[in-house]
């Protein structure tokens, strides 16, 4: 009989090492038997072979945390940020290397594991860099700091006398490497007051920063040496799928019948998972010896659920309580603008105008669909394999879902086939862990597939905004609101995140950013409104661009229809209103510059497209946007133009031509800061075009790419960027290219055929309509 359940769980005979640990457990896991494996090392370094850590040669000198070097002369640095494609290591380690005065050749770079001394981990709201550019230059001078002095104290001069360059230290008579200096034994540390204090390169130095330098992980993501979390195998794993309930709350089980799944081959069992930290309610998880045996065997097991109770919520539904939240004018947090009280500039307005704006549900879709390992070894930790973007705001959940403390956990890093914002959002690893835990701790490998996927991710909320605009009898502007209503992904999952307005009222920034716009507009009110109902029938998530992908629209789309009002061209409307005075003036050191650096990318998209020449075939016409992302905090200057045609009598758009024009300070890596860009394009034209699904029972109506259709290679048009020349701080790119594409088609549309489209996606038979009307 042992070797019968033996055969079934690992589908091999042979007898299991099994030490006295093991035994206990299997007597309590179901009769489950297995022993557990030893504790691992880091999962994946992108930049290294076959995933195998970059391990220090003899002595290694640490000047801080981020980066060792040896007695070989390398440099390893350590990478806390999530790699999805982006080359965020490469960028990063070079604004060290640059500082600390080495060759490229000798730096590589480790994406690290889990552990309280990195402080938060997070990839996400285009911050990497910036956020990376102050700490890793100071760690990068720190060293170079560090060895200039070991050199001078050798040689008997003044440090001031030294100078390094390339690895190496001379005081124009006497020259060193730092694998010397690290081989004679080198002890320096820095208090972070010292740190600050440090005397960085003048721009003008900067040797790596802003050059293209070879990808310190383009080999092996080319040579298929790259390792992603479905790539993850530990001895002596099962694998699960889940069957997930009708409602994303509230559900629970009321019986599972598993004798149907009991034929296939490899089923080994089907589990209704116990969840304290309340992630997964009502979740059943099918077990088989492969992924496909544990697929194939949920699709004959049947379950019954008690649904919860927005088992029956559409998308109709969530947008008329944002109506309803909207009319209300209680709700909401008010953002600080400079003068946010509107009251006195709509009672005296000569005129008002006013417009609601839709956009619907969106999906991540990422290529690789979620999925955890998760296991405990042998010294008793629990070790979560997995491509995550937010280490730091998981673990909380994992504790509590395994009824474990933080220091026995670590997540393993791996590679992330794309996240766009997903794997901010660990849930994922929720189910994955409780499964290894209902089996006292076996290795279990959760795979999602893509309908699966597609029911349990986190997508962009459906959102409704109401903008109003006041003009005095000179039909200039004297005060403008902006009421958005959405799901709530910050409010949601981490609330300590949200600010408070100036009423006193939290607000979740990431559904409101980019209303608080750089316009000198008079009295201006944006008040951010979350939507109850959204939040308890899904898990509102944060998605490439965030709030800015819908505010934004709303903003730009709602400034073309002021300029008509106030009989202005849309260009010349935006340039009267960005002023870099008071409130748009800018500040050191993130937005210097403040409202003139927007107006000048603005005029320089302008001409790079050609905007406003009359010398285009009939439904032809460039529309413009302008906007910010990702927020005012950390502002990157964009604007973009797109030149189309309109069918008159299908409603069918033709892009020909996309420009768009970046100031985003200094550019850190040239070429992924161009990849980066582009790629925020296609995913704004996606999203503005083809991206959409809708809630309906409770969940989205579309769960596969046979319905739901993002952007063709087909429908991909020709793309000019420009970035602007500055050596101001760098910023973020991941997402501001993605704002400007929806707002600059809306308002191209309506220059070709005056049919102005308020509802994102816009589709073929909306434009017919709003022709027709």
């Amino acid at each position: 009989m042992g070797n019968k359940l033996l055969t079934r769980l690992t589908g091999s005979d042979k007898p299991a090492e099994m030490n006295r640990r093991g035994f206990l457990v299997s007597m309590t896991a179901a009769g489950v038997a297995f022993g557990f494996p030893r504790t691992s090392s880091a999962a994946m370094d992108p930049a290294a072979a076959d995933g195998v850590p970059v391990s220090s040669n003899g002595e290694t000198f640490e000047p801080t945390l981020w980066y060792w070097i040896d007695s070989d002369g390398r440099v390893n640095v350590n990478i806390i940020r999530a790699e999805m494609g982006q080359h965020v290591g490469t960028a990063i380690a070079r604004i060290l290397a640059d500082e600390l005065e080495v060759a490229w050749e000798d730096v590589s770079i480790t994406h690290v594991d889990t552990a309280e001394k990195w402080g938060t981990m997070v990839t996400g709201g285009s911050w990497s860099v910036w956020q990376s550019w102050p700490v890793y230059r100071q760690a990068g001078a720190a060293g170079r700091t560090a060895l200039i002095e070991a050199a001078a104290a050798q040689w008997g001069v003044d440090a001031a006398t030294c100078t390094a360059r390339d690895g190496t230290v001379t005081d124009g008579t006497n020259t060193i490497t730092y694998a010397e200096l690290v081989s004679a034994g080198l002890e320096r540390s820095f208090t972070e007051d010292e740190l600050k204090a440090l005397p960085l390169k003048p721009h003008s130095e900067l040797r790596l920063v802003g050059k293209d330098v070879t990808a310190l992980d383009i080999e092996n993501k080319t040579n298929g040496k790259a390792i992603y979390g479905l790539d993850a195998k530990v001895d002596g794993m099962v694998y699960a799928v889940p069957m997930i309930p009708p409602t994303r709350l509230g559900s629970s089980v009321a019986s599972i019948d598993d004798s149907g799944a009991k034929g296939v081959k490899g089923y080994l069992q089907t589990l209704a998972l116990e969840d304290p930290s309340g992630t997964v309610p009502g979740w059943v998880v099918v077990l088989g010896t492969s992924l496909m045996a544990a697929k194939w065997a949920s699709e004959a097991v049947d379950v019954t659920w008690n649904a919860g109770d927005t088992a029956a919520v559409t998308e109709a539904d969530i947008n008329a309580r944002s109506r309803e939240l909207i009319a209300d004018g209680a709700s909401g947090g008010i953002l600080a603008t400079e003068t946010p009280d509107t009251a006195a500039a709509f009672d005296t307005a000569a005129d008002v105008l006013e417009a609601e704006y839709v956009t619907q549900t969106v999906l991540h879709f990422q290529l690789e669909p979620v999925n955890a390992t998760v296991f405990q070894n042998e010294d008793g930790i629990w070790e979560i394999h997995t491509g995550n973007q937010w280490q730091s705001l998981i673990m909380p959940t994992l504790s509590a879902a395994l009824e474990a403390p933080a220091d026995k956990i670590v997540m393993r890093t791996y590679m992330l086939g794309g996240g766009f914002g997903r794997r901010l959002n660990g849930d994922y690893t929720i189910p994955a862990a409780l499964t290894s835990k209902a089996l006292g701790g076996k290795p279990v490998k959760l795979v999602f597939m893509r309908e699966d996927d597609a029911k349990f991710d986190s997508p962009r909320s459906p959102s409704v905004q109401k903008l109003r605009m006041a003009f005095d009898g000179d039909n200039k502007v004297v005060g403008m609101e902006h009421h958005a209503a959405a799901g709530w992904p910050t409010g949601v999952m981490v609330p300590s995140f949200m600010p408070k307005g100036v009423n006193g009222e939290p607000y979740d920034p990431f559904a409101i950013d980019g209303a608080d716009h750089w316009y000198t507009v008079g009295a201006h009110q944006v008040r951010a409104i979350s939507n109850d109902l959204a939040n308890k029938t899904f898990r509102p998530g944060w998605l490439r661009s965030v709030g800015p992908g819908w505010t934004n629209f709303a903003v730009e789309s709602f400034m073309d229809e002021a300029a008509q009002k106030a009989g202005v061209d849309p260009l010349e409307f935006r340039l009267q209103h960005l002023k870099a005075e008071g409130y748009n003036a800018g500040s050191a050191p993130n937005a210097v510059g403040g409202a003139s650096r927007q107006a000048a990318v603005l005029e320089k998209v302008a001409k790079m497209s050609g905007y406003g020449s009359s010398d285009l075939p009939a439904d032809t016409a460039i529309g413009i946007a302008t906007t910010f992302g990702q927020s005012r905090s950390m502002p990157t200057w964009t604007a973009g133009a797109v030149q189309l045609h309109v069918d008159r009598e299908t409603g069918e758009l033709d892009v020909q031509k996309m420009w768009l024009a970046f100031d985003c300070g200094t550019v850190v890596d040239p070429d992924s800061a161009l990849a980066q860009c582009e790629g925020a394009a296609l995913w704004g034209l996606s999203m503005a075009l083809y991206e959409g699904t809708k809630i309906e029972d409770g969940n989205v109506e579309d769960r596969n790419l046979g319905t739901y259709a993002p952007l063709r290679m087909i429908d991909t048009p020709e793309m000019e960027i420009s970035f602007v020349e500055s050596t101001e701080v760098p910023v973020g790119l991941g997402e501001p290219g993605t704002t400007v594409i929806a707002p600059a088609i809306a308002n191209a549309i309506y220059n070709a055929v005056g049919a102005r489209m308020r509802h994102l996606p816009i589709k073929p038979d909306d434009i017919l309509s709003a022709l027709k009307a």
